[in-house]
Parts: structure tokens; sequence; C-alpha cells
């Protein structure tokens, strides 16, 4: 473990699982809950969502409910590489709980409104132990959980949301004060919030960085670290950038919020289907908003992880919907969607797991997917992709009804020793990345992690013209983390480490020189805009390895970045320069520089 001194800075330690390796090819099965989801069939019947999914109405006793929650806080808390996947799901009603949330668990109401469900208590997430923060305590690697589509009303003096990536808050109203630290200025690298409305103020405090996108803050919101981007949120702080460390857009340029279940009032279950919507600030459930369009929970194919892709292919080609119940599905082949407007819903961070080298999810160049709320984990035969969107050299536009992706993660290691030259590839025009963590791991099970075993070259590509990304976080892989070649690109939020393990400057040197910037923006782009971004260096193998530039982008007009900021984080070497020339060196001690606009 490397050392720390107090400089508020990452650090992702080692997971203390000790358990024995496993392989995509024989994972143990998820382990069954006490208290499943009732079984049925048809919209107003309880759905069969699995043993993992508990579904609670005001009528449950609070005894119950609350004995849960505890149960899978318990067994959730520290399984970060486990396989266990849980969804806690409330009917409109008043609820007297405290909801602590632990690894692959979703909190989620089932209103058509956030404000139908009211938890008075807590939906939170806390610190964990980590010796190596001053405060002893830690939030950097509270992974893979949500909350959603609900209200929380505070009985203690906050609702403490303590995250780092992949862990979202979507559609939620917090009647309070929002605090994101995990206590004491211990350590936090976060996160995400979207279409929320904060009552009180929210409470900063160590977060490094942080995303929020068309909320309303109607209190203060505290401090900032590195980088706070705030996108269409009525109530922001004003623009600041570099310090303080505030980049505020008025507006979010096209937004369409994350599909979600809800049961209506007659008691029919549905999905809703938010609209496309442009230049936008605040949420999309403030008084006054249109009803949200919305599909029968029967069209849905509702697939368990001992579905096969074969058959789940089979449902989609028939023209259903598909939803993911929480579990790991190992999948043979490719799970392909090939109809326009196909929704894939994830409940409960299920993962995909490719097991033969194909990739996990391909979808054909068709007009209004939504793919939401999965999480997709490398296997031990080397995929090209993992998540491909649209062919290459496509060229369809799809401005009225884009592809869309919210709280799609994918992984390199961690649980087994995954393999995969890219994640995502996005082919498609117009395509809405919303909230993607592409990490290749740097910690994991015993056996998953290094150099030479979880192998990665880049995270994101992005080939397609007028794709607009919101919450890009991309860490570790082994060249550029991201490669840009859409024309009139646009991304607002980057959060980027670069490898932490590269043996020797020879062994990690690109075609212009020494290290791969993380963020490229390929030569013969004219048009590309990105705020916000934030470039990390911590080179652990004692060896001095440098980057000559974080961010590689063409120079000339149309070609923008505002508010860019490298820091050394810990370890050896550095980052030589910010935007190409621009900024200082970050080398050898702690460090960070800020470049306000370039050109």
């Amino acid at each position: 473990m490397r050392p720390l001194d107090p400089s508020r800075r990452r650090f992702l330690a080692l997971t203390a699982a000790s358990a024995a390796s496993v392989t995509a090819l024989g994972l143990p099965a998820v382990p069954a809950a006490a208290s499943p989801a009732g079984h049925g069939h048809g919209d107003g019947a309880e759905p069969d969502f699995g043993p993992n999914v508990f579904v609670y109405d005001p009528a449950t006793p609070v005894e119950e409910i609350q004995s849960t929650l505890d149960r899978l806080f318990a067994g959730q808390e520290h399984n970060e590489m486990g396989l266990d996947r849980y969804a806690v799901l409330f009917k409109p009603g008043r609820y007297e709980v405290n909801a602590r949330l632990g690894y692959y668990t979703t909190v989620a109401g089932l209103g058509a409104h956030p404000d139908d469900v009211e938890i008075h208590g807590a939906v939170r997430v806390i610190g964990q132990p980590d010796p190596n923060s001053p405060a002893g305590i830690s939030a950097l690697t509270n992974f893979w959980r949500s909350a959603e589509n609900l209200a929380v009303t505070p009985t203690d003096w906050s609702n403490q949301w303590a995250v780092s990536q992949a862990s979202p808050m979507r559609r939620v109203h917090i009647k309070g004060i929002l605090w994101l630290e995990p206590g004491n200025g211990g350590y936090s690298s976060g996160g995400y919030i979207a279409d929320s409305k904060v009552d009180g103020i929210t409470i900063n405090g160590s977060q490094q960085q942080w995303l929020t996108r068309d909320s309303e803050l109607g209190g203060d919101w505290t401090n900032g670290v590195w980088n706070q981007v705030f996108s269409g949120v009525v109530g922001a702080p004003a623009q600041g950038f570099p310090d303080p460390p505030y980049t505020t857009l008025p507006t979010s340029p096209v937004t369409r919020e994350k599909p979600y279940l809800f049961v209506d009032g007659a008691g029919r279950w549905r999905v809703a289907v938010p609209r496309l919507r442009r230049d936008t600030a605040g949420t999309t459930w403030a008084a006054g908003a249109p009803p949200v369009p919305s599909l029968p929970l029967s069209d849905f194919f509702i697939a368990k992880p001992t579905d096969s892709a074969k058959r789940i292919n089979q449902e989609l080609s028939r023209g259903r919907h598909l939803l993911l119940t929480p579990g790991v599905y190992r999948l043979d082949r490719a799970l392909r969607v090939k109809r326009p407007d196909t929704v894939v819903l994830g409940l409960g961070m299920p993962s995909l797991a490719p097991t033969t080298g194909d990739a996990a999810l391909r979808i054909e160049d068709v007009d209004g997917v939504r793919i939401a709320g999965v999480l997709v984990d490398a296997g031990p035969v080397e995929s090209e992709v993992l998540v491909e969107v649209g062919k290459r050299h496509s060229h369809r536009s799809h401005a009225g009804n884009p592809i869309s992706l919210q709280d799609v993660f994918f992984r390199i290691g961690g649980p087994y020793a995954g393999r995969a030259v890219t994640s995502l590839v996005v082919n498609s025009r117009h395509t809405l990345i919303d909230n993607i963590w592409a990490w290749r791991g740097d910690h994991g099970r015993p056996g998953t992690i290094g150099w030479t075993v979880n192998t990665a070259a880049t995270g994101v590509v992005v080939n397609g013209d007028d794709v607009t990304a919101y919450g890009l976080f991309v860490e570790h892989y082994q060249r550029w983390q991201t490669i840009w070649n859409g024309e009139r690109g646009r991304t607002v939020f980057y959060q980027s480490e670069l490898p932490y393990d590269p043996p020797s400057q020879a062994a990690w040197r690109s075609p212009t020189g020494n290290g791969w910037a993380s963020y490229k923006v390929a030569n013969h782009v004219r048009e590309h805009e990105a705020w916000g971004l934030g470039v990390y260096s911590y080179f652990n193998q004692q060896v001095d390895i440098r980057c000559d530039r974080a961010i590689e982008a063409p120079r000339r007009a149309g070609v923008r970045f505002h508010d860019a900021i490298t820091v050394f984080l810990d370890g050896s070497g550095g980052i030589e320069r910010t935007v190409n020339e621009a900024g200082t060196p970050v080398v050898g001690s702690y460090g960070t520089s800020p470049v306000v606009n370039y050109p």
C-alpha cells in the first residue's frame, strides 16, 4: 500500500476479500434471499422477480423491512468482489426505516413521482474503515449501488451518501441535508446525481470530483476538491474553476432520463420511458411536468440469471423488452438488440459476464434503444469489445430518438482475471452516454490483477458523430483511456486515473511520446467540446513513469476544453502537461495543474 500524506487525494485500498479465485466458467450460484417477491403474471399481479428482489408496501410490518435491510447490509457491506445482487422496492406510501446500502444493492421507490414513496429515516451509504486515511475512514471503494425514485426525510441531521464511482442517485428528493463524504474529512472519490432535488444544503466535503445533472439545490453546495460539475442544475453554485473548483453549465444540451419501474394508481406494473429533452435545467418531475410515457411490464421478458443468452435473444427477437433481475448472467454469446425502441433495464446491478470471448451486448444502429443499470464483467477469454453500439461506419441520424446508455459499468478484473481490448465502442450517431464507469481493476481477488493479467487497451471509443456524454469515468486502461473519433462530440464531466502498474517507461509509450494520454481526440476531428475534466496519476511500481500529456487533441478553434485539471496522487513520476502543451508538470509530489480554457 502506498503512503498517504494529509493532502486530500485518492487511495483505492486492496480489497479485504480473501476468498478463492473464481472463473467466468464456474462462478458459484447466487444465494437465495429469505423473503422473495411474489409470483404472478399480468401487469396487476406481483411479478416473479426471483429471490433477490424484495417488494414492500406500507402494510408490511416495519420490523420485517428493517430486518431485511440490515441483513442485506451485513452481507454486502464488504462484499466488493462478491456475486450477490439485490433490489429492495417500495410501493407508494410512508416507511420509517434506515436503509444502509452495501455493494450491489439498489433501493428504489415504485411510485410515479418520487414523493409517492416517503422514507422517514435514511437511504444512506456510510464510510469504511481505512487505516491509510488520516480520518481512519474513507469512501474510496464504495462502488456499485444506487438509490432511485423516492423521497427521504432524514431523521438524523442529514442523509449520508458517501460513495465513489458507479453509485448513482437518480430521481430522489432529499427533504433535508445531503452529506456526501464519510466523515471527518475521510477520502472520497465520487460521484453522480441526476433528476434529483435537495431541499437543504449539500455537504460535498472531501469528494474529489462530482457531477450533478438536471437537478435542483435548495441550499448551498459546500466545498469541493478538484472537479465539481453542475449541468442544468437550478441553484447550482456560480462558475468558479479552479478556485472554487466549480464548472457550471446553465443547461444540459440534450438529455433523456433513465427508465424506471413503477406501479400505477390501478396497481399495474409499468416501466416509465422518459422523453428526450433539450436545453434543460431542473428535474423532470417538478410541478407542472407532463406525465411520463410508460410501457406495461407484460411487454418485458423478466430474465433470471439461469436464462441462457440464446433464450434471452429469442425473446428480444420476438419484440419483447428485457428486464434483468439481480444476479450474474454467464453469456456464451452476445445479447443482441435489433429492434428500435427496445428497453433493457437492469434491476439490482445485474452482471453480464461473457465466457467465450464474444461481446456481452451488441446493439444495432436503430432508433431509441435504452440500456440502463447493468454491470459488464470481462471474461477469461479476451473479448474484442464488451458493448458495441451500432456497426462501424453507421451514418443514420438518431437526433430525434437516440440510443442511450445509462448507469452502464464495466470491469476488467477483480472477481476474476478478465480481458478485453475495448470496453465500449459507440458507432451510432447521436448516442447519449449518461454515467459510465469503465474500470480496469487496480485491486481485486488474488491472481486477478496485473499488467499481464487483466489486460485492456482502451475503455471507451466513440466513432459516431454528435455523441453526448455526461459523467464519463474511465480508469486504469493500458493505452488511451478514451478515444474520440466522431465529429461534434460533447463531454460534460470526465474523470480518469491513468494505470497504476506500467512496469517500465518502455512498456508504456504511445506513438506520440511517453505514456498514453487519457483523453484522445483524433487528429482529423474538426469540432469537439468538453467541460470539467480531471486526470490523475499514481504509478505504484517504484519506477519513474511519465505521461507527456493528460489530454491530446488537434489544436484548432473547433476543438475546445474548459476546466481541465491534472493531479499527482502519489507514487513515482507523473504527468508533464494537462492539454497538449498547456499546463505545468505534476511530477514527484502532490500537485495540481488546472487549465481553464484551451485553446
